[in-house]
């Protein structure tokens, strides 16, 4: 994608006018539709400004770069590589603290990164492919050899997802494992808790997502920290159990 076509479709994707992107990046409406034109080229400290006002997330700032003729600034380093080894016993710290409650990390493909030992509870059943590295949490959550069988409001959480993924191959897989059901006059979007048979009981699980907004790697700022908590004592007493 071309600089001019891409910080356009950035822009509006972000709902921003020329206007107020300029403001935020410190540059005139003329100059940014100078730039949206091709009339202008950008410095690399302008383009670095702009991916910052529009608040990109590191992998886009990347693109941005390179559609501009400049190199990428913020790496992009595997999770396994020696240099991010403190990351890792940070999030191992962090999981082990959140027992006997599950919590998870992935990456941006919603893929398992790390889990700690009450995960196991949750998955308990599953088909052993869906298991298998790489482990796509949401199709564990969703296909039919997978949780689905094990969670009584399936509708729900099956929506509490989908509206929180792109329209990509992914959606289009997940979406045909569940009847499609328009959200009801009950329907709260993101509080939606999960209530989930298990070995112990049912389990009414909600979650919290914490995210790495500080990073400067790729990689680290696109991990994902997915904790349950419970919903009510019940629940809270069978994960103590």
């Amino acid at each position: 994608m071309d600089f001019p076509h891409a910080l356009r479709s950035m822009r509006q994707h972000r709902r921003l006018s020329q206007l107020d992107l300029a403001l935020r990046a410190g540059t005139t409406q003329r100059h940014l539709s100078f730039m949206e034109s091709g009339r202008s080229r950008p410095g690399r400290s302008m383009v670095v400004r702009l991916s910052e006002s529009m608040e990109l997330p590191l992998r886009e700032r990347n693109e941005l770069l390179l559609s501009a003729g400049y190199a990428p600034v913020y790496p992009q380093t595997p999770l396994d590589d020696p240099g991010l080894e403190h990351v890792r016993t940070a999030l191992r710290h962090i999981l082990t603290g959140h027992l006997p409650y599950p919590a998870i990390v992935v990456d941006a493909r919603h893929e398992l990164v790390l889990a700690n030992d009450a995960f196991d509870l949750l998955t308990q059943g599953v088909a052993e492919h869906l298991l298998r590295p790489p482990v796509n949490v949401l199709r564990l959550s969703l296909h039919p050899e997978g949780l689905a069988p094990r969670i009584v409001n399936l509708e729900q959480w099956a929506q509490h997802i989908l509206d929180r993924i792109p329209r990509d191959d992914l959606y289009e897989e997940l979406s045909g494992y569940v009847p499609h059901a328009a959200p009801g006059p009950d329907h709260v979007g993101f509080a939606v808790p999960v209530r989930l048979r298990s070995a112990r009981g049912e389990l009414r699980l909600t979650t919290t997502i914490t995210t790495f907004a500080t990073a400067l790697d790729v990689t680290v700022a696109e991990l994902k920290l997915e904790a349950f908590l419970p919903a009510d004592a019940t629940t809270a007493a069978l994960l103590a159990g």
